[in-house]
């Protein structure tokens, strides 16, 4: 008689091949009951989350090391994930790694899969790093700040092919069942040809930057900006490129990752900056073949009308997504989506370690690159104030942050960019 447990792995199962673009069925109780290793790197809120659904995502699962700056946040994590994951928590005192090279004695603990989950701005390094070592990843987005970065994931995406290793990105939308049928039937015709694609990503603040005044003394600049990371270019890439980013890869996706030919774009900052240098909202203005275009705004400011939305058009519709409970097409094929939704990030990791299981390594590298790229490309639009082409952007030359990093070190960030004068590198 099969278990509760095994029962909802079913379900799960059979409602992941109800979607257009099923992703590899967990495997509970596989004969294969072998431990994988897990290994996180950054135990803030997402590494700690991260982390959770690893552990659920394959019965033999366990975690067995941890990194980060801070042993309290290291600390306060496993408590968090020992109230959900119980036994599968296995990090003894020897395995709880602190500081910038913690990432490394993490790979070098002898785990099977690295979740990296720290800044974007370090994520290049620690996935080159992973990679490597010949460890199965989860790559939180955006993979990179800048487009040198960039370049070094794409190369660490096809040595993951050469070492046999999965890459799943944090891109979970794409792992969203409900969101793949919808792209599904858009990118199969539903809605005619593409016309246009306008997205919208306006929220609330995500981690204000405190004023010079609460900066402890003696603290690195290096130090200030790291815990301060969200309102630097060089560790957030900027909340376009952190948290829009998310919007910038449904265009993407929509699009069949091929890039736009240019993108021309506004933005600024009103909330005062308190030494950060990151805008609070962006315009985005993209333009690819046959006069599509493909729009994006997106603001982190309080007290403003809020939305999370994607309108599609078509020459025969439009598929919608957000402003409502399901995504949904108007015209001819009117379609609205009425299954069951999986917990998109769940699904990430549920991909990944039936990947693992199975020998069907999976590899997101490509286009969870090309995605970033495409929000780097907008955010140098917006902060030179001129149309910027995706060679160029893909060439710039331009390296955000200290190299190398050090903790107790002096570092002048970019300064708050100023269109029309902040020139494209």
């Amino acid at each position: 008689m099969m278990s509760s447990e095994n029962n909802a792995a079913t379900a799960r199962r059979d409602l992941l091949r109800a979607g257009a673009l099923a992703i590899p069925a967990i495997l509970r109780g596989a004969p294969d009951s072998k431990p994988i290793k897990v290994g996180l790197v950054g135990a803030g809120g997402r590494g700690s989350g991260a982390a959770s659904q690893a552990l659920k995502a394959d019965d033999y699962a366990e975690l067995t090391a941890v990194a980060d700056i801070d042993l309290g946040r290291i600390n306060d994590s496993l408590d968090r994930l020992k109230r959900v994951a119980g036994p599968k928590v296995k990090v003894e005192d020897s395995n709880k790694f602190i500081g910038l090279d913690a990432y490394r004695k993490v790979i070098e603990s002898d785990v099977d899969v690295v979740l990296l989950a720290t800044p974007p701005g370090f994520r290049p390094a620690h996935l080159r790093a992973a990679i490597e070592a010949g460890k199965h990843v989860f790559c939180e987005k955006p993979i990179a700040v800048d487009a040198p970065g960039v370049r070094s994931v794409l190369e660490s995406a096809k040595l993951a092919k050469e070492k046999n290793v999965s890459l799943v990105s944090g891109f979970c939308w794409r792992y969203a069942n409900q969101i793949r049928e919808t792209m599904q039937r858009v990118r199969g015709g539903e809605i005619g040809d593409l016309v246009a694609y306008y997205a919208t990503y306006y929220t609330s603040p995500v981690k204000p930057m405190p004023p010079a005044s609460e900066r402890p003394a003696g603290i690195s600049d290096v130090e200030w900006q790291i815990r301060n990371w969200y309102n630097f270019s060089w560790l957030s890439g900027d909340g376009l490129v952190e948290q829009a980013v998310h919007s910038v890869d449904k265009i993407g996706w929509v699009m069949g990752d091929q890039p736009p030919m240019s993108c021309v774009a506004t933005g600024g900052r009103q909330i005062p900056a308190h030494g950060g240098n990151i805008f609070d909202h962006f315009q985005l203005n993209f333009v690819y073949p046959n006069e599509v275009r493909a729009f994006l705004g997106c603001r982190q400011i309080p007290g403003c009308h809020n939305e999370n939305s994607d309108y599609i058009l078509g020459a025969k519709g439009q598929a919608l997504i957000g402003r409502g409970p399901n995504p949904r097409i108007t015209g001819p094929n009117k379609w609205s989506f009425e299954g069951q939704k999986y917990d998109m990030y769940q699904a990430e990791h549920d991909a990944l370690f039936a990947s693992i299981r199975k020998g069907q390594l999976l590899n997101d590298g490509a286009w969870m690159a090309a995605s970033t790229m495409l929000a780097i490309m907008g955010r140098m639009a917006a902060y030179t104030g001129q149309q910027i082409t995706w060679d160029q952007a893909l060439n710039s030359q331009q390296k955000l942050g200290p190299d190398p990093i050090d903790w107790n070190g002096k570092f002048e960030h970019e300064p708050l960019p100023r269109p029309g004068e902040t020139k494209f590198v």
